[in-house]
């Protein structure tokens, strides 16, 4: 039996709503699909797959990934490069697909970093494992201190110069990175656009200055991790199940040391607040999120299409009174 061929919802761009990334004539989703976890190798490709069609059929028209998601690293790219072959190729005009290269990804003094060896090479090889002539953002994943950053500027701004990608972004880079590098690339006019940075009810480091920068400059703000790895889920709030991530001692991004009794305390005060208003503590996460408009679009992961359904389920609901502003900030700050 012949596969029928992928046929996206029709009603998709009446499910989400669309945010201008800064002073670009750029327009992204609300709600973004990271793929830095689930879509590696190690992964289930038809769940892989089932995520990403899911995510379309909902109006999430942005796929944002790495050189070294996976794993194994390059991995992530090489699945959604079949994904979007088997499914997504008559709409590549409709979708937002962006990658990035700073941190380690081969062997070797040229495999990490903000060299334009690096930068170029790293672009050149993405490109291949998804199949694309060219990427809508591409990113300097991180600031290099022993690069100087015109190198790495001068890289960017290349691969614009060259087709491989049409616009600009960095991440994690702190203010005073942000204003160095924002001046370099005014000086080229290169289409710089967009910061991707750490943001959520448990980590709003942002606020100390990353957002007041993009706002100066008039630049948009994508923001990942906004469920703090799990914690802002309804996952952890009884202990750490066996079969979590937070469990797993292979996941170096989240171990048990950050769910402390303190931290374990906000999350059980956020969790009755969600309850009262009639959404999961995810989803009233994520609204905390959307509702700011310093933020142009939330990086949200899953593992399976219910999870980002419920992600998703966070727009039906994201109004807060200023009482319950205040009462987030009094339970997280």
């Amino acid at each position: 039996m012949i596969k029928p061929i992928y046929s996206p919802s029709q009603d998709r761009y009446e499910k989400i709503f669309y945010r201008k990334c800064g002073d670009s004539g750029l327009k992204l989703p609300i709600l973004s699909l990271g793929m830095w976890h689930n879509f590696g190798n190690h992964d289930s490709f038809e769940n892989a797959t089932e995520i990403a069609t899911t995510a379309f059929d909902n109006g999430i028209t942005h796929f944002d990934l790495a050189n070294n998601y996976g794993p194994p690293y390059g991995s992530a790219e090489e699945n959604f490069g079949r994904i979007l072959k088997q499914n997504f190729l008559p709409y590549r005009d409709e979708l937002l697909i962006s990658s990035k290269a700073g941190y380690d990804m081969w062997p070797g003094p040229y495999g990490i970093g903000g060299s334009r060896k690096y930068i170029i090479s790293s672009c050149d090889q993405s490109l291949k494992r998804m199949g694309l002539e060219y990427v809508d953002i591409f990113y300097s994943h991180r600031f290099d201190p022993e690069t100087p950053l015109e190198e790495t500027v001068l890289a960017l701004d290349q691969l614009v110069k060259s087709g491989k990608a049409l616009y600009i972004g960095i991440s994690r880079y702190d203010p005073d990175q942000t204003e160095k590098a924002v001046q370099l690339f005014k000086e080229l006019k290169t289409p710089f656009i967009i910061h991707q940075c750490r943001y959520s009810l448990l980590d709003r480091s942002p606020e100390e200055g990353v957002f007041d920068k993009l706002a100066e400059h008039k630049k948009g703000a994508i923001v990942f991790s906004p469920l703090a790895q799990g914690m802002l889920t309804n996952k952890y709030l009884n202990g750490i199940p066996e079969k979590s991530r937070m469990a797993n001692e292979n996941k170096i991004h989240l171990n048990k040391e950050q769910l402390t009794d303190n931290v374990l305390y906000k999350v059980k005060a956020l969790n009755e607040m969600a309850v009262s208003r009639g959404q999961t503590l995810a989803q009233m996460s994520l609204a905390w999120l959307v509702r700011n408009e310093s933020v142009t679009s939330v990086l949200v992961g899953a593992s399976r299409k219910e999870q980002l359904l419920d992600s998703i389920g966070c727009l039906n609901n994201i109004e807060f009174s200023s009482e319950e502003l205040n009462k987030i900030d009094q339970i997280v700050l």
